[in-house]
């Protein structure tokens, strides 16, 4: 076993979340900047593409138009194919470090907090994803939207070992 395994190891076994950040070498803040540039690129796709429109998410929930599920199909599929690309092939990241997919394992307390997560989807129009690129289109009052969506990661947070798992 070489020593990166080890520190691999050593870094999955002191992670309790299912979703950890497993990058091992610490980037710089010029170096972060690239976040930002592609994140940008990110809301201008979902802003000319009409992702974060209210009323292409309301036709969606009633089930008046297929531009939604064409979106997210596709975005499902790609990340399908994504993850089987790097487990296949053993693709690291740009910095050469190993990417590491845990095994998920299902729970009922997914099942609530889709509900919880669609219903709020629903009502507000709004999903985290194109939150940031509404609040820079100027649709303000998705600020309200974006504080409950942080406050319910707060509150899972805090009542995480309370609830259905």
């Amino acid at each position: 076993m070489t020593k990166a395994n080890k520190v691999e190891d050593i870094i999955i076994e002191e992670f309790v979340c299912e979703a950890p950040n497993n990058q091992v070498k610490k980037e710089s803040f010029a170096s972060n900047f690239k976040y930002l540039i592609v994140g940008t690129i990110f809301g201008i796709v979902f802003v000319k593409a009409e992702i974060i429109s209210w009323f292409r998410i309301q036709e969606m929930f009633r089930l008046q138009s297929f531009h939604m599920y064409g979106v997210i199909g596709t975005a499902v599929v790609v990340g399908m194919i994504s993850v089987q690309l790097i487990k296949r092939f053993n693709i690291k990241t740009l910095s050469g470090e190993t990417v590491l997919i845990p095994n998920k394992t299902f729970n009922k307390g997914q099942i609530y907090g889709g509900l919880i997560f669609g219903l709020g989807w629903a009502i507000t129009g709004a999903c985290p994803g194109p939150l940031f690129a509404q609040i820079g289109s100027g649709f303000l009052a998705i600020t309200v939207t974006f504080a409950s969506a942080v406050a319910g990661t707060w509150l899972y947070g805090a009542f995480k070992n309370k609830l259905p798992h």
